[in-house]
Formats: C-alpha cells, sequence, structure tokens
C-alpha cells in the first residue's frame, strides 16, 4: 500500500470538507442558490484579504488575475515599475510587456528581497510612472517582501496604484490590504486557501478604480467593469458562467478558516515553517533566502554540493510518496523547496523530514536518521503544537 504526500507550494492537499463539496448536485449559476453562495465566499474572502474591497473570481490560475490587474488598470505605453525577486516577478514584466507597457524592472537578487526605498527612488526619477506590480510571497524562492512598506511609499503619489501578487502568500503569511493600503491584491485558490486549483481572485481598492475608468487596454472576460456590475445587481451573480463546483468547494476551505482564525492560521504557518527550517539546518543543508526574509508559505533549500537537487526530488517522489518541488529558471537544479502552506499539520512535516534524512543518506550524504525530526519535534513542543 502507498500512501502520497503533496508538499509543494501550490497545489496543495486539499480538506475532505471541500473536496466532498465537490461532489454536490450541480446548480445553476443564476438560480438564487448559487447568488447565496457566491455571497457567502465572498463574504469570507474579504476576511482573508482584510478588506471591504469587492472582489472578482475568475475562472483561471493565479496568472489570469495577474493579467486581469494589467489590462483593466493601465492603457498603451503606460510605464510601470516591476519589482522582481523571482520567477514571479518576472511574470508581472513579461505581462506587463505583452500588453504594450513600459517596463522599470527593479531586479534583485534571487533568494533576497526587494528594497523598498529602490522603488521610492525610482518613482521620483520617473514622475510619469503608473503603477508599482509587485510579489508578496516569492514561491520560487521562498522570500518574502515587505509590501507594507512599498504601500507606504506608493500612497505618497497620487497617481500610482500598488499591486501585489499573493498568490502564494495569502492566508500563509500576513496581509492586511485595507490597513496597509494596498490598492489591488490578486491571488488563486490552490494555496493557503485550501482550495482545488482554477479560481483566480483581484481585490480591488477606491484608488485603483481611477485607472480602470482611464484605461484603453483590452479585455473582456477579465474585465472588472462586467463583474462589478454583475455582482450590483438586484440578484448578484458573476457575469459569466462561473466554475460552481470549484467556488462550494472554496467555501468550504474558507469556513476551516475562519474557526480557526485567520492570526491563528498566520501562526500555524510560522511554526510549520520554523520547524521545517530548524529540520533542515539540523541535517546540515543551508536555507537559500536570509532568515528575517522567508516567507511561511514554503522553505527553499539549497542542494549539497555536487547534487542535483532534482535528484532529491525524484528520489522522495518516487521512492518515499513525497511530492516536493524542484528549482525554477536560473536556480534549476540548484534548490528544492518543501511547501506548507494550507492544509497541513506537524505530522506532515516531521514525515517529510524522514524522507528527506533517508534521501539524503541515498545520495552520499551522511546524516544520521532523526536529526531533522528531532529538530523539528522541539519546535512543536516549543509552541505546543
Amino acid at each position: 500500500m502507498n500512501k502520497y504526500y503533496l508538499m509543494t507550494p501550490g497545489p496543495t492537499p486539499v480538506p475532505s470538507e471541500a473536496l466532498l463539496a465537490q461532489a454536490r448536485p450541480m446548480i445553476h449559476h443564476r438560480a438564487p442558490i448559487y447568488t447565496q453562495i457566491l455571497l457567502g465566499v465572498l463574504e469570507d474572502l474579504k476576511y482573508v484579504f482584510q478588506t471591504k474591497n469587492d472582489i472578482f473570481i475568475f475562472a483561471s490560475s493565479g496568472t489570469g488575475a495577474m493579467e486581469s490587474a494589467v489590462a483593466n488598470l493601465f492603457s498603451t505605453g503606460d510605464k510601470v515599475i516591476v519589482v522582481s525577486t523571482g520567477n514571479f516577478g518576472e511574470r508581472w514584466a513579461q505581462i506587463s510587456q505583452a500588453f504594450g507597457l513600459k517596463v522599470i524592472k527593479l531586479e534583485y537578487e534571487w533568494g533576497t528581497r526587494a528594497n523598498p526605498d529602490d522603488i521610492a527612488k525610482a518613482l521620483e526619477e520617473n514622475p510619469d510612472t503608473k503603477g508599482v506590480l509587485a510579489t508578496h510571497a516569492e514561491t520560487s524562492t521562498g522570500v518574502v517582501n515587505d509590501v507594507k512598506a512599498m504601500a507606504q511609499i506608493t500612497k505618497g503619489f497620487p497617481e500610482v496604484i500598488l499591486i501585489v501578487d499573493a498568490v502564494s502568500g495569502l492566508g500563509a503569511c500576513e496581509l492586511r490590504q485595507d490597513e496597509w493600503e494596498i490598492d489591488v491584491v490578486v491571488s488563486g485558490s490552490q494555496k493557503a486557501l485550501m482550495a482545488p486549483p482554477g479560481l483566480a481572485f483581484a481585490s480591488v481598492g477606491e484608488k485603483a478604480w481611477g485607472h480602470v475608468e482611464q484605461s484603453n487596454l483590452p479585455k473582456f472576460y477579465f474585465s472588472y467593469k462586467k463583474y462589478r456590475d454583475a455582482l450590483n445587481k438586484p440578484s448578484p451573480q458573476s457575469p459569466f458562467t462561473p466554475a460552481v463546483s470549484t467556488i462550494m468547494a472554496l467555501g468550504e476551505a474558507l469556513k476551516l478558516i475562519k474557526k480557526e482564525g485567520l492570526e491563528n492560521v498566520w501562526e500555524r504557518h510560522r511554526v510549520l515553517a520554523k520547524a521545517t527550517r530548524e529540520g533542515v539546518k539540523a541535517l546540515g543543508l543551508e536555507l537559500f533566502a536570509p532568515e528575517d526574509e522567508r516567507a511561511n508559505s514554503v522553505t527553499a533549500i539549497k542542494s549539497p554540493n555536487g547534487i542535483d537537487s532534482t535528484q532529491i526530488v525524484k528520489i522522495m517522489r518516487e521512492k518515499y510518496n513525497i511530492t516536493i518541488a524542484g528549482g525554477q529558471s536560473k536556480v534549476k537544479g540548484k534548490i528544492f523547496r518543501i511547501g506548507h502552506c494550507g492544509y497541513y499539520d506537524k505530522f506532515d512535516i516531521l514525515t517529510t523530514l524522514a524522507a528527506l534524512e533517508r534521501t539524503l543518506n541515498e545520495l552520499g550524504i551522511n546524516v544520521k536518521l532523526g536529526t531533522g525530526v528531532s529538530a523539528a519535534e522541539k519546535v512543536f513542543a516549543e509552541a505546543n503544537l
């Protein structure tokens, strides 16, 4: 008998309550019952985003929400500052360029986070800038950016909006959209929100709506105006056929988050991340990101000298039935990543560390079995988790 563990930073495991919701009989998306479900999901999303904004749900991956932000908020030739600390910062640049925007890229070494002061300097040097696009938790490197500090900078520029990709950060790392005054936050269903892949979200603040009104870029399915108009009808609905079953699954997952309490969810992720990292360090491995810059959604680990990290990923998956993630793009083969955002508890981490110990031994890295597990256990004991 084989038992499989999904320990990637997305997709992540889905709780049974959410999985079973998808098996309910199909309902019509224009019926009152769907409106009731939709409104409940939107209210619970506002709780997770910590916002009073309108939130739009798209049937797409998180990249769709990123594209929606560019298409709805800018016009041809607009200048934007893209903060790139990894693969998904690069995606902001690629989407912006695809829509004909002028991109000023603030690029940082992978494994480090952005310096908000660089944004302030770039805005002073480029007074015609319309927006700053940044990543909250950079999945490819395990780094979390200080988007709160970024928002404090952009709010001082009346014509500039801050757009944050929180696909892997939302629900795992602290993010308070309204309190921090972040203009637009986009995210997806398949990470810390504990739902199946296929849904994307955009939370659009008041300052950003001025950009929406001026935008001349093409959009149809992703049009914020269409979604806002549909939600403002006497019987609120989606403008196009929604992913009904996936939205019902999301609704159940959000109920679990509310029951646990958002700050408790953040704390659980902090402890899971710390235990993973203490376990890894006890095995003599080096973490990829500096200590105070690590996201609680994923741990990025440098591969031991002389070992391609894809070997670690392969053995973990094929021999021990635990799927972790390798490095992307310029760090492919150099790092591997253990996800812990969403539906995870201490035993998922302990099991993964036990398999990692055995994998390292098979690759010629001599580690004492139980060393990493023991270090993680101490963290869990101290946190009473």
